[in-house]
């Protein structure tokens, strides 16, 4: 999502998304200097590599629209318009933090940008966004919804009801599968027989295969000629685009010397990768980003722990 308080009217559209797939980035890279000193209180799951796929999605979206994430949601979180200063003071476990302290990484939320929450538990926020759909219908409000998860979320019970619950009641949710084709360490071909685009087909939805998830105005154009068709016509549509993650499953490092997938893969994928080859864009943008991230990283720093009284505030 735009942020105009830091992208000039001047910017095109490429460049508003690219200045946030690299802002994006550039956090995420801070987050794995920051890693070792272990000021970061949670585990953290890194989208290195699949910027393109939250910023994409996210732009054609309005502010009401709703957003639910899983695990891996740093990019949106920060896509959809999350405060950075908040993001990083809740890796920090710090008073100041979007969720004061108690999140993490893993279960980040921001309602008031319309990111309604996260979670380390596979495919379970796919459900919550397909009620929060059923809700907005009948509060005759007129909002969309996003359910964001991955390749391994759809070997999950709670898919597949999902999925049947929207087409039955033409719920308005984009069902977006951000496929990087791995589930920790195992690969598509030896956990599903299924093709995961033809999966929705079942249940009469419409859906979209992108093989290019590095590719910010293909990402876009098909995310909002999903949206416009749900608020032309309604019902859901889904939308799976393959990627590719940089990084370990979990954690700030490297591991293609593990043996279940290749540096040739990531070579070939960083070979289109437009973060990797747009020096001058690269180069023109991050002078900007870099000094809001230092900016972010010392409120964190300064910011106060949580006192004993929060020890149970927020806990039902």
């Amino acid at each position: 999502m735009p942020r105009e308080d830091v992208l000039t009217e001047s910017l095109s559209l490429y460049d508003r998304m690219f200045y946030d797939a690299l802002r994006i980035r550039l956090v995420e890279e801070r987050i794995v200097d920051l890693y070792p000193s272990d000021r970061i209180q949670s585990p953290v799951h890194l989208s290195i590599g699949e910027e393109a796929v939250a910023v994409g999605v996210c732009q054609p979206l309005r502010e009401e629209d709703l957003l639910f994430a899983s695990y891996r949601s740093h990019s949106y979180y920060l896509a959809k318009g999350g405060d950075l200063k908040e993001m990083f003071a809740e890796l920090y476990g710090k008073a100041t933090g979007v969720c004061g302290g108690k999140a993490g990484s893993m279960h980040l939320a921001a309602p008031e940008a319309g990111l309604m929450g996260s979670s380390a538990v596979v495919a379970s926020t796919i459900s919550h966004a397909v009620g929060a759909a059923l809700a907005a219908g009948r509060l005759g409000k007129d909002q969309l919804t996003v359910a964001v998860f991955g390749d391994g979320a759809t070997e999950q019970g709670v898919f597949h009801e999902s999925l049947n619950f929207a087409a039955l009641h033409r719920l308005p949710v984009v069902f977006v599968c951000e496929n990087n084709q791995l589930a920790v360490h195992a690969d598509l071909a030896s956990r599903q027989a299924y093709r995961i685009s033809d999966m929705p087909k079942v249940y009469g939805i419409q859906s979209v295969r992108m093989e290019r998830g590095y590719d910010l105005t293909e990402v876009r154009e098909a995310m909002a000629e999903s949206v416009n068709s749900i608020r032309e016509t309604g019902g859901p549509r889904f939308l799976e685009v393959v990627t590719y993650r940089y990084k370990e499953h979990v954690g700030p490092g490297e591991d293609h010397d593990a043996g279940y997938r290749s540096q040739g893969d990531l070579d070939r994928w960083q070979a289109h990768d437009p973060l990797i080859t747009d020096g001058e864009r690269v180069a023109r943008f991050t002078p900007e980003i870099t000094a809001e991230i230092d900016a972010a990283a010392a409120f964190a720093e300064d910011s106060p722990w949580p006192g004993s009284d929060a020890l149970l505030s927020d806990v039902v």
